[in-house]
């Protein structure tokens, strides 16, 4: 397989034995990028649990400092002064019957679906459109919620939902490389900081296997595992 120059570049300053702090890594990902589009910083941390049990299960919400660099497109699926609500907080797509509709016949091109409790039955019928796409709203992640105002506002502000897949992998988007090195590594820090707090009291032996980041186009970087103890640890 060929190796481009930019790789090649890269390659020669990074190590791979080597494990870097949190502003280490992010520094050298932001200095070389040389793409025409503006990457994101990707985060994958191997968690020491086995999700196939139920307590296992690590999954849950965090609301980055600065904000993911994304625009989120958000619809609300509820009923009546609800959706007016959503749509004047900032919501692309809000409203009941016509979008139970759209989502039948194969629509769904929005990020984030937020939910009032009143329509989880009928939404709940589409969960095999929804849920390979991870768009199922749920009440632990706050999408299932009578405060659709709220929702809405924290998932524009930059609140991320994630879960940890069958390999006992999480993924996580942590922002865009436009922004400083410090606004980054506190985004880091916060997604560290959850992860941490989310450890099951049944996973025995080492809950952080490894962790990396990475560009969208970049290598991946190995973090030194002692950064999610000093995640959790105040100022």
């Amino acid at each position: 397989m060929k190796v481009s120059k930019r790789i090649k570049a890269i390659n020669k300053i990074i190590s791979k034995e080597k494990e870097y702090s949190l502003q280490e890594a992010i520094k050298i990902l932001k200095e070389n990028s040389k793409v025409k589009f503006t990457e994101s910083l990707d985060c994958a941390i191997r968690l020491g649990v086995d999700p196939r049990h139920a307590d296992q299960m690590v999954r849950g919400t965090v609301s980055l400092p600065h904000g993911t660099g994304k625009k989120v497109t958000v619809l609300v699926v509820a009923k009546g002064q609800a959706a007016q609500d959503a749509l004047q907080a900032g919501a692309e797509y809000a409203g009941f019957e016509e979008y139970i509709e759209k989502i039948k016949n194969g629509w769904a091109d929005v990020d984030v679906i937020i939910a009032t409790p009143d329509v989880m039955g009928e939404l709940g019928k589409l969960g095999r459109v929804l849920g390979p796409k991870g768009l199922m709203p749920n009440p632990k992640s706050g999408t299932v919620t009578q405060d659709v105002v709220k929702a809405v506002k924290e998932v524009k502000a930059g609140k991320i939902e994630f879960r940890v897949e069958k390999a006992g992998i999480v993924h996580a988007s942590l922002g865009k490389l436009d922004f400083t090195v410090e606004q980054l590594t506190e985004n880091a820090k916060a997604f560290l900081q959850t992860i941490m707090k989310l450890k099951p009291s049944s996973a025995k032996g080492q809950y952080v296997k490894s962790l990396y980041l990475s560009s969208t186009m970049g290598p991946g970087l190995k973090i030194n595992k002692d950064e999610t103890v000093f995640a959790t640890k105040t100022e």
